[in-house]
C-alpha cells in the first residue's frame, strides 16, 4: 500500500511531530537571519490557503509566484498547494513586456507578486501575504495539486513555454532516490540559486524529507562558504559560476568544507580547472556531474571519481539510453560529435508543452533536449554544446563552450561568454565578452592558442565589468548577439 500523501498533508506531520524545530532559515543579503519553523510553515501555508480559496482558487488551478528568495516565497508556494493548486515560479524581475507574454500562456487563477499584473488577473501583493498572518489558522479539506510545478522557459528560441510533466503534488516515502540526494532529518542543504529556478526550487523535496534548509536571498560566493562552515551544510546545489566564484576566493584552500557530503552540478559546461579545483576542496565521490532537462527525457550522473578517469564528462546514463547521430540519422561511433538522443527505460516521456509545439519521438521513443556531444568507449557522455549556439567560421565548426573553458582558466579571467557574430570575410567570427575590463588582447590569444586550435581562437574581444547573468547564473547567448548586431 502507498504511503504517499500531498504535500499539504506531509508538512502537517513535520509540524505536529516536532512543531519548534527549524525547517529553515532565510539568510538576507546582508547576513541577518530568520529562522521559520516546521509550525510557522505550517500555519502560514493554512492562511495562504484560505486566501486563496477564498479568491476562487482551488484543486486544478495554476498559481504563479514570482517573489525574490524570502520566507513569503515558502508561504505562498506551500499555501497554493494547500490549496490544491499547482505552482508555476516565475523570475521575479522580468521586464514586463516578458512576464505578460509568459502569463497569457500560463493564464493563472492568481499571481503572487510584487507587481500589478495586466489583464485583471486575481493578484495577491507582499501586503496581502502580510495580512493572511493575521488571521485565524483554520486547515483546509486535504487537497492534493494536479501538479507539483510547472517549469515556464524560453529556451534557446526566445519562445516562452510552459512545461507539464505528469507528477501531482505528493510525497512518496518510498520513492527511490539517487544515493547523492541524501534525504532524512539530519540532512541540512544551503540553498543558493534563487526559487524560480530549478535548483532552487528542488528544495522543497527535501523540507518533505525532514531535511532542513538554508536559503541565501541571493548568492555570494565569501557568505555560501561562511555559511557551510558555521551551519555544517551536508548538501548544496551549484551552478558553475557559483562554482567558479568559490574557488577563485583568496584562501579558500584553507576553509573547512569537510561537513559537505554531497555537492552537485549540472547546467553549463564547468572548466576542468574549476573541475579539479573542487575536487581538492571536497572528497571526489562527494562531488556530483549531472546533464538532463526539465522534459525528463533521461540523465547523465557521476562522482568525482569516474570524472577524473575520464576528464570533461557528464556521466554516464541513468535510467535511460543514449544515442548519438549524425545529420544522416545514422548513429554515431564512439568519439564523434553529434546530436545527443535520449530515451527514458521506464517508457516513453510523458512531458508536452504550452504555448508550443510538443516534439515528438523518433520511431525508436528517442527525443533530443537540443545539445551536441559525443559517447566515449566506456559509454560516458561528452557535452559539445547546444546545436543553436554553435559558430560556423571560415566553414568550421566552433562550440562556444570550448573556448570558455578554455578562456576562464586564465587566471585574470572572472567570467566569459562567447557567440558569433556576422563577418564579412568569414561568415561568423567568434566573438568574447570577457569580465572583467581591461585585459590585454594578446597575452589572452597567446594563452587559448596553447590550448585550442588556432581557428577557435576568438577574432574580437570585447570587455565588460559586471556580465548580465541571471540570479541563476544562466545567460542568453542569441540575445547578446542580436544586441551587438544593432549597435
Amino acid at each position: 500500500m502507498s504511503r504517499a500523501v500531498s504535500y499539504g498533508r506531509r508538512v502537517a506531520e513535520l509540524a505536529s511531530r516536532h512543531p519548534e524545530r527549524m525547517a529553515f532559515a532565510f539568510v538576507a543579503e546582508d547576513g541577518n537571519e530568520r529562522i521559520v519553523s516546521w509550525r510557522e510553515l505550517d500555519d502560514r501555508g493554512d492562511q495562504v490557503a484560505r486566501h486563496l480559496d477564498a479568491c476562487g482558487v482551488g484543486e486544478g488551478a495554476l498559481v504563479v509566484v514570482a517573489l525574490k528568495n524570502s520566507p513569503e516565497h515558502f508561504f505562498a508556494t506551500h499555501g497554493a498547494w494547500k490549496a490544491g493548486a499547482s505552482v508555476v515560479p516565475l523570475r521575479w524581475d522580468l521586464p514586463e513586456w516578458e512576464r505578460e507574454r509568459i502569463l497569457d500562456i500560463v493564464d493563472p487563477a492568481a499571481v503572487i507578486s510584487e507587481w500589478t499584473p495586466g489583464r485583471q488577473r486575481r493578484h495577491v501583493s507582499p501586503s496581502d501575504l502580510a495580512a493572511t498572518g493575521a488571521t485565524p489558522v483554520e486547515p483546509l479539506v486535504d487537497r492534493v495539486p494536479m501538479y507539483s510545478r510547472l517549469i515556464t522557459t524560453s529556451g534557446s528560441t526566445g519562445t516562452p513555454k510552459l512545461i507539464v510533466t505528469p507528477s501531482p503534488g505528493m510525497h512518496d516515502p518510498d520513492a527511490p532516490t539517487s544515493p547523492m540526494f541524501a534525504v532524512g532529518e539530519d540532512v541540512l542543504q544551503l540553498v543558493t540559486s534563487p526559487l524560480y529556478h530549478t535548483n532552487g526550487f528542488t528544495c522543497h523535496l527535501k523540507l518533505f524529507s525532514g531535511s532542513r534548509l538554508v536559503v541565501m536571498e541571493r548568492f555570494d560566493a565569501a557568505l555560501a562558504v561562511d555559511l557551510i562552515e558555521r551551519w555544517q551544510i551536508n548538501h548544496v546545489i551549484l551552478v558553475p559560476t557559483m562554482l567558479q566564484r568559490i574557488a577563485a576566493l583568496p584562501g579558500i584552500g584553507d576553509r573547512d568544507l569537510s561537513s559537505l557530503a554531497s555537492v552537485f552540478y549540472g547546467g553549463a559546461s564547468l572548466s576542468p580547472g574549476v573541475a579539479r579545483t573542487w575536487l581538492g576542496l571536497v572528497a571526489p565521490e562527494r562531488f556530483w556531474f549531472q546533464y538532463g532537462g526539465s522534459e525528463g527525457l533521461g540523465a547523465t550522473m557521476c562522482d568525482g571519481i569516474e570524472w577524473l578517469a575520464h576528464p570533461g564528462t557528464a556521466g554516464r546514463p541513468v535510467n535511460c539510453e543514449i544515442r548519438i547521430l549524425g545529420e544522416d540519422g545514422a548513429v554515431l561511433a564512439p568519439g564523434e560529435i553529434g546530436n545527443i538522443l535520449m530515451r527514458p527505460l521506464d517508457g516513453p516521456s510523458t512531458f508536452r508543452y504550452i504555448g508550443a509545439p510538443t516534439p515528438q519521438p523518433d520511431p525508436d521513443g528517442f527525443l533530443s533536449y537540443g545539445d551536441l556531444g559525443w559517447l566515449d568507449d566506456d559509454g560516458y557522455l561528452f557535452i559539445a554544446d547546444r546545436r543553436v549556439d554553435m559558430i560556423v567560421t571560415g566553414g568550421a565548426n566552433v562550440f562556444p563552450a570550448e573556448v570558455e573553458m578554455a578562456l576562464i582558466d586564465h587566471p585574470a579571467v572572472d567570467d566569459v561568454v562567447v557567440i558569433g557574430l556576422p563577418d564579412d570575410e568569414w561568415g561568423h567570427r567568434v566573438h568574447a565578452i570577457v569580465e572583467p575590463d581591461g585585459l590585454d588582447v594578446d597575452e589572452l590569444r597567446a594563452f587559448l592558442k596553447q590550448r585550442i586550435a588556432s581557428y577557435k581562437v576568438p577574432k574580437s574581444f570585447e570587455f565588460v565589468d559586471a556580465m548580465p547573468r541571471t540570479t541563476a547564473g544562466k545567460i542568453n547567448r542569441a540575445a547578446l548577439a542580436v544586441e551587438r548586431q544593432r549597435q
